[in-house]
């Protein structure tokens, strides 16, 4: 479903370990910007099934997303990366067809 490169789950353990809580993430997509949508991340706390809900659960962690984002979401990879003094998640989706010119929002 979502692939979590090395550098991510590295990431996402640091900072669930930073919050002192936490199972996992939420990935999904709202309807925001100049192309359409945009991705969220958001911690998770518990490890309760939801329904309409996927969970992908990881070594460490698990990653969560809406059904009704699978579409949007399918093939995707979270990566974590530092360039100079920016740093931050990272998506690489096959799905989508372009972004903004600022990279804050896309189009499938």
């Amino acid at each position: 479903m979502i692939t979590v490169t090395e550098k991510a789950q590295t990431k996402i353990k640091e900072n669930l370990n930073k919050r002192g809580k936490g199972v996992g993430i939420h990935v999904g997509v709202k309807t925001t910007g100049c192309s359409g949508l945009a991705y969220t991340l958001e911690y998770i706390d518990e490890n309760n099934k939801i329904s309409g809900m996927i969970d992908d659960v990881w070594q460490d962690f698990i990653v969560r997303i809406d059904l009704k984002n699978e579409p949007y979401l399918k093939g995707m990879t979270i990566d974590y990366i530092k360039n100079g003094l920016n740093e931050g998640f990272e998506f690489k989706n096959p799905n989508e067809r372009d972004k903004c010119g600022c990279g804050k929002s896309f189009r499938v």
